[in-house]
């Protein structure tokens, strides 16, 4: 168990490191972020007309809408503008939470992960690479890509992150785990 804590620890700082490097230091999501010269309008606009904090889809119908109204919206809708809106009525300063928070799920994540590889028989550089590596792609692929394939954005950051962050995991754990005993 403390390999493995100490494995997850190092691992999740590795992968804290890495998202603090795409995110603030090489720009890599700014496409996720882009800045409105509008934007005091909008968010004028926004906080006058909902009256709840949430993520929003527009244009939808009201959940207790008939069913055979849904067809006829969306063929009204073809072709106009749509938006999905994250609505908070204050923003708050919680980077210290946020950043904590974060780290405990990368700890948390590769901790995972090492459970899975020290099930394994031989475990060797490249069997540990390959396996953080599928674990990167899977969360891409059924979380940021998935929301690509419905919302129309940009998924190539979190590719790169996928890929590089959990490359670099991988060759740190395929390094450290098959050393001594587990």
């Amino acid at each position: 168990m403390k390999k493995q804590i100490t494995a997850a620890l190092v691992g999740g700082f590795i992968l804290f490191l890495w998202q603090f490097i795409s995110w603030a230091m090489l720009g890599i999501h700014e496409p996720s972020q882009l800045h409105s010269p509008n934007q005091e309008a909008i968010l004028e606009c926004l906080n006058q007309n909902l009256s709840e904090e949430g993520t929003y889809f527009m244009p939808r119908l009201a959940l207790d809408a008939p069913s055979e109204d849904q067809e006829a919206f969306y063929q009204k809708q073809e072709g106009k503008p749509w938006a999905i809106v994250s609505y908070h009525k204050n923003m708050q300063n919680t980077m210290g939470m946020n950043l904590g928070r974060g780290f405990l799920i990368d700890f948390l994540s590769v901790f995972l992960l090492c459970w899975i590889l020290m099930r394994m028989k031989d475990l060797d550089m490249k069997t540990i690479l390959l396996t953080a590596l599928a674990v990167g792609i899977i969360g891409y692929l059924t979380i940021n890509y998935l929301n690509t394939i419905w919302f129309k954005n940009n998924s190539i950051p979190y590719l790169i992150d996928a890929v590089l962050s959990w490359g670099l995991v991988g060759i740190w754990l395929g390094w450290f785990l098959p050393r001594g005993n587990r």
